[in-house]
């Protein structure tokens, strides 16, 4: 794991767009801030495919704040992140509130809110330290990512929405080594 930690962390590292990304959440000072998912997912497997980074559809910052939980403080960090990179297309969640929308029982922090998403190599997350390292979160390890396997997330068994994500997603057509499993293999 140690290993993949390290191989993510460069082709994160080497991407100037990630690393405004990262900077720009990290000056907000969120409370337990990550972006996540398709951030982190499709930079491996456009490297693994030996692609230039694909333009990503938006970019998902997660926080928890159990303590305000508006969505006119989410508006209010997507417009400050807004003001520093116009080009982005930011999605900012507060995570304390998310599981109403997937009827999960309340997370406990971000990580394990990322952690309960569709699609196993969707469930990761980064975060740029205070002394400029970076850190993940990966509940399953990043393993599912570097070995183009996706497949549905046990603790989130929902077999209609993970198929209609692949459907939707057209990832096979961006990256065809991927090797997705139907939602029956499990």
């Amino acid at each position: 794991m140690a290993d993949l930690v390290a191989n993510t962390a460069a082709v994160i590292e080497a991407d100037p767009f990630r690393m405004a990304c990262l900077r720009a959440v990290k000056s907000l000072h969120l409370p337990d801030w990550f972006i996540a998912a398709g951030f982190v997912r499709n930079a491996i497997w456009d490297h693994l495919h030996h692609f230039p980074m694909t333009t990503l559809n938006d970019v998902d910052v997660v926080y928890f704040d159990p303590n305000d939980c508006s969505l006119t403080t989410e508006a209010y960090y997507t417009a400050l992140l807004q003001q520093q990179l116009p080009m982005v297309n930011w999605e900012v969640k507060n995570q304390a509130r998310m599981h109403l929308k997937h009827q999960h029982l309340p997370y406990k922090n971000s990580a394990e809110a990322i952690s309960r998403w569709v699609e196993i190599p969707t469930c990761v997350g980064v975060q740029l330290t205070a002394d400029n390292h970076l850190i993940f979160t990966a509940a399953y390890g990043l393993e599912h990512n570097w070995s183009l396997h996706v497949s549905i997330n046990p603790h989130y068994p929902r077999p209609a929405v993970y198929q209609q994500r692949i459907r939707d997603k057209k990832w096979q057509v961006l990256w065809p080594r991927l090797m997705i499993l139907t939602a029956e293999s499990f």
